[in-house]
């Protein structure tokens, strides 16, 4: 008798590449102070994780439905970001792009696509992170 179906055991393997992914991105944002850390890039990428799978198995003919609307979703939670801070002085839109990017990486692990959003993990820290080093810095 198995413990796990297929789909439970593709599930467990998701949802814990979303979490080590939000552990890496979170780790960055709160490094620098800002407000969206390791939880919320976690709700973010696997919510949309979650939701793709739902795409995915409800409707395996049109999988990119339910999948489409988590794009505007996390777009009124950047907006919501961006537009905390007072009129005139334009704070946290990295912190927004990134929830925004991590949407996308949920997406890619619920679709499968597992190196592409380890890449894009990796390629989102260079960019974070290297202006930070002296050598950037003008």
């Amino acid at each position: 008798m198995d413990l796990l179906t297929p789909i439970e055991m593709s599930f467990l393997v998701k949802i814990t590449i979303s979490l080590i992914i939000s552990f890496i991105l979170g780790w960055e944002r709160e490094g620098r102070g800002k407000d969206a850390g390791t939880s919320t890039h976690f709700f973010v990428i696997a919510g949309a994780m979650l939701f793709t799978l739902l795409s995915v198995y409800m409707d395996p003919n049109e999988p990119a439905r339910i999948a489409a609307n988590v794009v505007v979703g996390v777009g009124f939670l950047g907006a919501g970001i961006i537009l905390h801070k007072k009129a005139g002085h334009i704070t946290n839109l990295t912190t927004a792009a990134s929830m925004w990017f991590s949407a996308a990486l949920g997406m890619a692990i619920g679709f499968g696509w597992y190196i592409p959003a380890l890449m894009g993990t990796v390629f989102s820290l260079l960019v974070t992170l290297v202006p930070r080093f002296p050598a950037f810095k003008q």
